[in-house]
C-alpha cells in the first residue's frame, strides 16, 4: 500500500531526466549508415526551423564532420535515433572547430594561449520524440558537459541563435561574448556564448545532478577502446589530442 502511494507521487524534474537516461543510449557514429542517419535528422530539424534551404539529398553535413577532433553522437531512446550532437575538442595542436572562422577575434587568442575548448554544435532533436520526451534536450546537451569533464576543458562554447541564449545561461551559466554573426551554411546568424567550466562545474552538478557522470561512462564515450587516455598534462605541453584516438575511430568505421 505504501509502495503504491509512493509510486503515485509526482516525479521531480531530475527524476524524469534520470528515468529518460535509463532508456537512452549515447552512440558514437562511426559507420556511414550511422552518420547518414544523423545527417538526415539534422537536415529535417534545420529545415523545419528555417535555418537551411532544401536540397535533393535531404541530408545536411559540412567539412567539420570529418576533422580528426570531431565526435558525432546519436542519442537513441528505446532503440530509435532521437537526437544528435556534434563535438569538437580544440587545442593548440587541433585548432579546428566550427566557431573559429566566425569568431576568430575571440577564439584564436584563447587557442594560442593553450586553452582546451569544447565546441558542441549541430544539436538536433526529432520533433516526435521531443514531444514524447520533453527532457530530451537535457540528456543531449549532457554529452558536451561530459566532454568538458573528460578533456579537462577550460571553456565550453554555445554558438546559438539569440532566442536560444536563455536556455544555455539558465542551465549551464554560459555568458554572451559576441552578438549574432553570419554563420556559414546557415541562413540565420548565431551568437557566441562561453562557459567557464571549472567555475560552473559544481554549481551545475548541485542544481542538476543528472549532469554528473562516472569516469567509466566518459571513457566509453570518448575512448571506445578503453585503452587510451587524454590528459590535461598532454594538452598543457601542446600535445593536444593523440592521433591514436582519430586513427582508432577511423579503423572502427572501416571494421
Amino acid at each position: 500500500m505504501v509502495a503504491l502511494a509512493y509510486a503515485s507521487l509526482p516525479q521531480s524534474f531530475s527524476d524524469r531526466v534520470f528515468n529518460l537516461l535509463q532508456k537512452a543510449d549515447y552512440r558514437l557514429a562511426v559507420t556511414d549508415e550511422e552518420r547518414d542517419a544523423i545527417f538526415r535528422l539534422r537536415y529535417e530539424a534545420y529545415l523545419k526551423e528555417g535555418a537551411i534551404v532544401s536540397n535533393f539529398s535531404r541530408s545536411f553535413s559540412d567539412k567539420f564532420d570529418d576533422t580528426d577532433n570531431c565526435w558525432l553522437f546519436g542519442v537513441h531512446v528505446d532503440g530509435v535515433l532521437a537526437a544528435s550532437l556534434r563535438l569538437h575538442v580544440c587545442t593548440t595542436s587541433h585548432p579546428d572547430m566550427p566557431a573559429v572562422p566566425v569568431f576568430p577575434d575571440i577564439l584564436e587568442p584563447e587557442i594560442a594561449a593553450g586553452k582546451v575548448i569544447v565546441d558542441p554544435t549541430r544539436f538536433v532533436v526529432d520533433q516526435n520524440m521531443a514531444r514524447r520526451y520533453p527532457e530530451l534536450p537535457y540528456i543531449t546537451t549532457r554529452i558536451g558537459w561530459l566532454a568538458g569533464e573528460y578533456f579537462g576543458a577550460d571553456s565550453i562554447l554555445a554558438t546559438v541563435r539569440t532566442e536560444h541564449q536563455a536556455f544555455y545561461k539558465r542551465v549551464f551559466g554560459h555568458q554572451l561574448v559576441a552578438e549574432a554573426r553570419d554563420y556559414p551554411t546557415l541562413i540565420k546568424p548565431l551568437s557566441l556564448m562561453v562557459l567557464d567550466f571549472a567555475a560552473m562545474r559544481e554549481k551545475v552538478h548541485q542544481r542538476y545532478p543528472f549532469f554528473r557522470s562516472s569516469l567509466f561512462e566518459r571513457r566509453m564515450l570518448f575512448d571506445p577502446s578503453a585503452a587510451l587516455r587524454v590528459t590535461l598534462a598532454a594538452d598543457a605541453v601542446g600535445a593536444g589530442l593523440p592521433e591514436a584516438v582519430s586513427s582508432r575511430l577511423r579503423a572502427a568505421a572501416k571494421a
